[in-house]
């Protein structure tokens, strides 16, 4: 008989066996009995009634073994832990309680376990490059690449994400981001003069110069232009202005159905109309909600720069009775034609003076909603007609904030200084590397079609 457990832990049921010796199976002789061995005493100590129980185990003969395995090696006894229902610790790897030390499970947590791919894993993106990525843009070989070509015409913008600000300017004719800020703050006229100041550093060493900046309609640029591009064209973004001419529009055919909406009159009984008056009073207010349904449905036909003719008929249809409507379309046909390539600023400018004398001021409601037109920032977006190289829009610089929005989305690591900060980079040092990754390309698919 073994002994009982002296010191059962925290009252809980403790069980303990004795290590039994297996015999060797050897091949038995006749009249063999199955032999029994010490039994297992097991005590459950509980504050009302200690107990204690007995079992006799049988030792199992196996029969007949010898003639299908010549030889057997030696059972080593087996050991047999304890479990403990207390409330214990997590064993580590030094704990007595263990058999062996416990180590860190493979594949759940993380670890591979093997590649079914023949040949070696790849490792594309394992290694992060860090701050080397910037040094490398900061190089010769880069700036020689980025102003190879340099047209003289840049755009400069910036992008917020987050609490941070990218400021970027990029060739507006070539697409090639040629230098870049990344602040952790809204920017100021300072920040904007530090990074012209830095360009002109780039430019000075190459000998060359800006022939015209375009940006969109923001304060910070005007006087930073000014002092470090004295006589250079400042051209204001066209998409940007017309953005908030558009947007006065909408806002003025919005307030046109608010207006409509107020005219409908409501019933003072419910239910079916019965009399005259009542079945008159629904028809006009459904005839009154079918229009402002069509204000609301055809609402782009104001905005759009052409027209068909049955877009024509339609805007005709569902501006009847809504004159100062007719004449939203007719000043925003007039503001296209503004930015017509045929002509030049100074015919351009004198259009727009007329348009501000007997169109706008015709209509008060109008006057106070199109105070767009009477903005500064419209005559700068004229300038790009004298010159034929210099671009209307930022649309360069514009592609690579888009870009950069579009990597946000995915890759959710990217948002520290430090992070931004190469992230630009990388993207500019793959754009560095475009036109070689092109060429072998092509290379490879001719090759495949031989």
């Amino acid at each position: 008989m073994s002994k009982i457990c002296p010191n059962p832990v925290k009252k809980s049921a403790a069980v303990t066996k004795s290590p039994l010796a297996v015999p060797t199976a050897t091949s038995p002789r006749q009249g063999d009995v199955p032999v029994y061995a010490r039994c297992t005493t097991s005590e459950t100590s509980t504050p009302d009634d200690p107990s204690t129980s007995n079992s006799i185990t049988p030792l199992i003969v196996v029969r007949n073994v010898a003639s299908i395995f010549p030889s057997t090696c030696l059972t080593l006894p087996i050991r047999i832990l304890i479990t403990q229902n207390g409330s214990f610790a997590v064993p580590s790897a030094s704990s007595s309680k263990t058999d062996r030390p416990i180590g860190t499970p493979v594949g759940d947590s993380g670890g591979i376990i093997g590649c079914s791919f023949p040949s070696q894993p790849f490792k594309t993106g394992w290694r992060r490059r860090g701050k080397k990525i910037r040094t490398k843009i900061e190089t010769d070989d880069y700036l020689d690449w980025a102003f190879e070509n340099f047209s003289g015409y840049i755009a400069v913008d910036e992008l917020y994400d987050g609490p941070f600000c990218i400021l970027s300017i990029v060739d507006n004719r070539e697409y090639k981001r040629l230098t870049y800020k990344v602040l952790d703050r809204d920017p100021n006229a300072d920040d904007i003069r530090q990074l012209f100041r830095a360009f002109k550093k780039i430019l000075k060493k190459r000998k060359l110069d800006v022939r015209g900046v375009t940006t969109d309609g923001s304060k910070l640029y005007p006087e930073p232009i000014k002092e470090h591009f004295p006589g250079v064209p400042h051209q204001v973004c066209e998409f940007h202005v017309l953005k908030e001419i558009n947007k006065a529009i909408l806002k003025a055919v919005t307030s046109a159905r608010r207006d409509l909406k107020n005219t409908k009159v409501k019933r003072s009984k419910r239910g079916r109309p019965t009399s005259r008056a009542d079945k008159a009073l629904v028809k006009r207010n459904e005839r009154i909600q079918a229009k402002i349904t069509a204000l609301f449905d055809n609402r782009f036909l104001f905005v759009q720069k052409e027209l068909t003719a049955r877009e024509r008929a339609t805007l005709r249809e569902i501006t009847k009775g809504f004159p100062e409507l007719r004449k939203l379309r007719e000043i925003e046909d007039e503001v296209y034609r503004l930015f017509d390539r045929r002509c030049r600023t100074e015919t351009a400018l004198g259009k727009l003076r007329k348009l501000r004398r007997r169109r706008v001021r015709r209509f008060k409601d109008l006057s106070q909603i199109l105070k767009k037109l009477e903005s500064p920032t419209l005559e700068k977006s004229l300038l790009f007609l004298d010159d034929k190289l210099l671009p209307s829009t930022s649309n360069a610089v514009e592609r690579g904030n888009r870009r950069h929005r579009k990597m946000q989305k995915t890759v959710y690591r990217v948002r520290i200084h430090g992070h931004l900060d190469h992230r630009i980079a990388l993207d500019m040092f793959r754009d560095a590397h475009l036109p070689g990754r092109h060429r072998t390309l092509l290379a490879l698919h001719r090759a495949r079609n031989k």
